[in-house]
């Protein structure tokens, strides 16, 4: 960036550097506040007041098969790197949406698929069940069909004119699950973000190129009895994976922000800003 002479100023105020000195002191530059996604129950007011361009798309992904995304496209005059924003077993919803576009407020053009795209009474997805539908519906989805539709989100995503062609993922509880699965099956994919998902198995792990960062709640060790082992195995492959556990937070912290007497709002403190220097590391977008 270039910088500003003052030549005539130096010339007849030979002190004016001090003078501007102290001001700098005395009025610093503003920091920028580090801001999060919304909680579950801030995600609707935050989508309404959001400035960047939100908007519902149909994308087909294969033979026919056609998905409902949430796209969020951010503010900036260059290619944005992608982030498919994979939703919990509850399914895409108002605070996955909110997720989506804080990606967008960093940089990122992000894409959250409904994965029960079509699978809902007569022919809906999310918007047609209440959460325990969406439950069921998520615990009867094919892996690999799940994969196919993510790998068409992310396909669909990087055609945009506005995007870039790197791509990352990142998932919450199942879809903390299925990101890192995504890393064992997807040879190209830039980055994998994990939030409160279980790991794969050992035997899976053989095949990531990917970097994995995972977010865990410390009371949480149903998710977490499954990280000793792939930290070992991936340490074995010279593979990174990063686990952070944040102690007292629950499962799903960054959506219940206020839960566990603070604890979930210091998980998210940390992992949030985490993610997205990882992001900004590996798949670019400075």
């Amino acid at each position: 960036m270039a910088s500003r002479t003052w030549p005539s100023l130096y010339r007849h105020a030979p002190f004016f550097p001090l003078a501007l000195a102290a001001l700098w002191v005395l009025n610093p530059a503003p920091a920028v506040a580090q801001t999060y996604p919304p909680d579950e129950e801030g995600a609707v007011a935050h989508l309404d007041t959001s400035p960047r361009h939100g908007e519902w798309i149909d994308f087909d992904a294969g033979d026919g098969d056609m998905v409902r995304a949430w796209v969020v496209y951010p503010e900036r005059s260059g290619p944005a790197p992608v982030v498919v924003v994979i939703h919990e077993i509850y399914a895409l919803t108002d605070w996955i949406r909110g997720v989506a576009d804080q990606l967008a407020a960093e940089g990122f053009l992000a894409i959250a698929p409904d994965l029960i795209s079509g699978q809902g009474p007569e022919g809906g997805g999310s918007e047609s069940v209440d959460r325990q539908g969406a439950v069921a519906l998520i615990r009867a989805l094919d892996p690999q069909e799940v994969t196919r539709r993510l790998k068409a989100a992310a396909a669909h995503a990087t055609a945009l004119p506005s995007a870039g062609s790197t791509v990352g993922v990142v998932g919450y509880c199942w879809g903390g699950s299925t990101s890192f699965r995504m890393a064992t099956e997807w040879p190209e994919l830039g980055a994998a973000v994990v939030y409160y998902g279980g790991s794969p198995s050992a035997e899976a792990l053989s095949a990531v190129r990917a970097p994995v960062l995972g977010h865990y709640g410390g009371d949480d060790a149903r998710v977490n009895a499954t990280i000793p082992d792939a930290k070992a195995e991936m340490d074995r492959l010279g593979k990174f994976y990063e686990p952070n556990i944040y102690d007292g937070a629950g499962h799903g912290f960054l959506r219940q922000q206020s839960g566990r007497e603070g604890a979930n709002m210091t998980a998210t403190e940390a992992a949030w800003p985490r993610t997205i220097a990882f992001f900004k590391e590996h798949l670019g977008g400075d």
